[in-house]
């Protein structure tokens, strides 16, 4: 899990890094392609019926639709937004899915989580620091962003019996679609094997992250394993530094403690509620 966070990190930075100088459907499409190259011998593998069979279609349209448009919206605000910032406005996805969760699923929030739930909206705030910089196209973009990465996220519990590569394969043909679609108008040429090579090893770094939490939940309790993804900030601050000179704020640090704080305690309270419902009521003779 810690190395596919770094993984993660180190795909979103060379993310920032190729927007800087390539067209954003352009890297959007060379990482997609390179992905499901990647992906294409496990497929093979496990066969097509899978794919063809694919439970509950208008769902899997769905969350390919918010799934393409996280990858565009993260690639976009990085662009602009100094990284650690961007991966903090990400963290809180969580959040969001607790608060839709009612409303979408009909799960049950109890007064606990919708106060973790606040804290975690005010982190939100805070990060984005109240002044007109809140409605600058990229934090707009960031926060459009969260959101259908949220959804992603709520449409995926929603397809529970749906094998990880099925989804994983329709995620990157609908952000490979859509980059295929944006690059002609922005694309610039590869004047060399390592620029190419470079573009692709985005793809590469994303599944090779993918692959890697994937196998932590399969041999590990989540309760271990998922908490770890908040080191991805750590590597978000480290590289933004690094690679970019960007010095993290006070009100990004306070209110990413906030958001993590939040979404640390709804993860833990929803594994309790859900043991209790497994272990069910105590007999009283």
């Amino acid at each position: 899990m810690l190395l596919g966070m770094l993984m993660f990190a180190l795909n979103d930075a060379m993310g920032k890094w190729l927007v800087a100088s390539y067209g954003l459907g352009q890297v959007v499409f060379v990482r997609s392609l390179a992905a499901l190259l990647i992906l294409s011998p496990f497929l093979w593998r496990a066969g097509w019926k899978p794919v063809v069979e694919a439970e509950r279609p208008l769902m899997q349209a769905s969350r390919v639709l918010f799934s393409t448009m996280e990858v565009f919206c993260f690639y976009y605000a990085v662009m602009y937004l100094p990284l650690a910032d961007v991966m903090t406005y990400w963290l809180a996805a969580p959040i969001y899915v607790a608060a839709a969760s009612p409303l979408l699923l009909g799960e049950k929030v109890g007064w606990r989580r919708w106060t973790a739930i606040f804290v975690g909206f005010i982190g939100v705030i805070i990060t984005l620091e109240p002044s007109s910089a809140m409605f600058t196209m990229p934090a707009i973009i960031s926060i459009v962003g969260t959101f259908a990465f949220a959804f992603m996220l709520l449409s995926g519990r929603s397809l529970r019996s749906t094998p990880d590569k099925t989804l994983v394969l329709f995620q990157l043909a609908g952000a490979g679609l859509a980059g295929l679609v944006f690059a002609p108008s922005d694309w610039t040429p590869l004047t060399s094997a390592p620029e190419f090579a470079l573009l692709c090893l985005l793809g590469v770094v994303a599944m090779g992250a993918h692959m890697l939490v994937n196998r932590a939940l399969k041999i590990s309790d989540a309760a271990t394993v998922a908490p770890l993804q908040y080191t991805l900030l750590l590597w978000a601050i480290v590289f933004g530094w690094m690679f970019f000179g960007d010095v993290p704020r006070l009100t990004m640090i306070f209110g990413a403690a906030l958001i993590i704080g939040s979404g640390m305690f709804i993860f833990f309270r929803e594994r309790q509620l859900k043991k209790r419902q497994l272990d069910g009521p105590l007999e009283v003779p």
